[in-house]
């Protein structure tokens, strides 16, 4: 019976102790230590594609004036810095489904709006005719809850309902984001906002 007892209590110890290592490891991942600096772009690094690292905004942009947002189409992530450096945000984000419908470059933030409606472009009516012609903002509407219009014609970085999209080439050339995410964004970004896609 003691030899029972015994081996009982020893697999008792075993789950405890593995239930904590686990318990462990997720706290620890919540930390900022999980996030990568890199402060030379040059230097190879082995990854994941997907995963998260924060960067710098020095190499990207010559000043914060305000503000600057960087979408690394790469590893999917959206980062934010503001004027005066006091906040910087990285959030996961979708991108463009093929590499014709990806935009590269410099814009900015011209138009923000809180409750966005949606039409389709052209193109998007043309590979999708059964789509609507017009959506009214709420809860079916693909640009969710907040969109930032950008300088380019039908692009924009907005918030999405479907969460399976973020993380993956899902688009038809927007930005997306969790509808949380793009609401912190919309409230820090401003119009005029410098916007850098890569």
């Amino acid at each position: 019976m003691t030899d029972y007892r015994q081996k009982n209590l020893d697999r008792r110890k075993f789950l405890a102790v593995g239930a904590s290592f686990l318990g462990t490891s997720a706290i620890a991942q919540t930390e900022s230590t999980t996030t990568e600096v890199e402060r030379d772009l040059s230097e190879v690094v082995v990854r994941n594609i997907s995963s998260f690292r924060s960067l710098d905004w020095q190499p990207y942009f010559d000043s914060l004036r305000n503000g600057a947002i960087l979408v690394d189409t790469t590893s999917r992530a959206l980062h934010y810095w503001s004027s005066d450096e006091s906040v910087y945000k990285l959030y996961p984000s979708s991108v463009p489904l093929t590499e014709d419908m990806t935009r590269r470059g410099r814009t900015k933030v011209v138009r923000k709006v809180e409750g966005p409606s949606w039409r389709p472009t052209p193109s998007m009516k043309k590979r999708n005719p059964e789509w609507p012609d017009y959506v009214e903002p709420g809860p079916d509407n693909p640009l969710g809850t907040h969109a930032l219009y950008l300088g380019w014609k039908y692009y924009r970085i907005h918030g999405t309902h479907d969460t399976r999209k973020i993380g993956r080439r899902s688009s038809n050339g927007c930005i997306g984001l969790y509808n949380e995410h793009i609401s912190e964004l919309f409230a820090l970004a401003t119009v005029g906002t410098q916007v850098l896609l890569i």
